[in-house]
């Protein structure tokens, strides 16, 4: 089967991952990168041997020799690149998160036609313990669902000596903060573990900015969350609890776990060495008994997973992982944080909402 002619645009800190993954496959054959900075673009061309370097995105999409592109540049920017590549019949490989908000995924559902197009939220969902995790759900050996739970802190350090970026935190490039950068991820984790069959319908929040006396620590400008809390109601009486935060003044804390009526999995999301999915169970006799059920060490995936997959899909006809459908969840659920911590209130996510019907 022939390679996937792949385009990259952007060569910077994540485009570089891409690249290094997209060189190793023999499902890929890397033909071009753009980069607003020029010489990124051909720093990352001599590197792997591209022969064709643009500056600008939108030439690098009227390529006829390019079938597929990645977007691997900040958000504000990414749905108008997006569109011209489906208009030009590429397939989208788009960076997390897949857009600024849901009423720019639904343009791009409309604008896809029978292209594949896939988003990177989906990192986490290519390693083997995800799968044993996803299968196990399946099996319905946790009973009916009762919550879904996501609490994780990055704990404050020294003043870095170089500032982070400034899309990370600056709401006008990335949409938000933390929860754009790190709770898309959590999302798409715990929801394709549960067979993306959660529906949420309601969602209280609330969201804070860095701490005064670590504003030094972000970039100049930052005005997006740090921290943010939400409690996310679905059909059936399931209930997410979800909450992140980074610059926290506490000790670093991990958790992600799944609890039904049958028993609970404890689960870890982030890449490690060596992972062990815990199904803790309760009987009247014994009280609770915990039981391992998928232990074992495991590859990096992180950054290979999206592109093989992607790559793969388009050639194999099929889905990714994480196309346009479940990521338009995400964001609806990620919009409705942001507009109950701005008005103090619960808002209903209506089936087929965009942002303009959150309520």
């Amino acid at each position: 089967m022939a390679p996937v002619k792949l385009g990259i645009i952007g060569c910077g800190v994540i485009g570089k991952q891409h690249l290094a993954a997209a060189v190793k496959s023999p499902a890929i054959e890397l033909v071009a990168v753009a980069d607003l900075r020029e010489d990124r673009a051909h720093e990352a061309a001599a590197k792997y041997g591209i022969k064709t370097v643009y500056k600008e995105g939108k030439t690098l999409i009227r390529d006829r020799n390019v079938e597929a592109v990645v977007l691997a540049f900040p958000a504000a920017t990414r749905t108008k690149l997006a569109l011209q590549a489906f208009a030009r019949g590429r397939h989208v490989l788009t960076e997390k998160p897949v857009a600024m908000n849901a009423r720019e995924v639904l343009r791009m559902i409309r604008a896809r036609g029978d292209r594949v197009a896939a988003c990177c939220c989906s990192r986490y969902q290519f390693f083997p313990s995800t799968a044993a995790a996803t299968e196990f759900v399946a099996s319905g050996a946790l009973g009916s669902l009762r919550t879904v739970h996501s609490r994780v802190f990055f704990a404050a350090g020294p003043k870095p000596q170089a500032s982070p970026p400034d899309w990370r935190l600056i709401k006008s490039l990335n949409g938000g903060g933390i929860l754009m950068n790190w709770g898309c991820y959590d999302l798409n984790f715990l929801l394709g573990i549960t067979g993306w069959a959660l529906r949420p319908r309601l969602v209280l929040s609330q969201t804070w900015p860095i701490p005064p006396q670590l504003a030094g620590n972000a970039a100049p400008g930052s005005d997006a969350e740090t921290h943010f809390t939400a409690l996310i109601r679905c059909d059936d009486g399931i209930v997410i609890t979800f909450e992140r935060g980074e610059y926290m003044n506490i000790q670093p804390e991990e958790s992600w776990q799944i609890i039904g009526t049958q028993g609970a999995l404890k689960l870890t999301m982030v890449h490690a060495p060596e992972k062990k999915i815990v199904f803790d169970s309760a009987t009247a006799e014994k009280g609770v008994q915990s039981t391992t059920i998928w232990e074992g060490k495991e590859e990096n995936t992180l950054h290979s997973g999206p592109i093989i997959d992607f790559a793969e899909a388009i050639r194999d006809h099929r889905p990714p992982k994480t196309g346009l459908e479940q990521a338009l969840i995400v964001q609806q659920v990620s919009d409705a944080i942001y507009v109950s911590a701005l008005k103090g209130k619960a808002i209903a996510i209506k089936p087929g909402a965009n942002q303009r019907r959150l309520q």
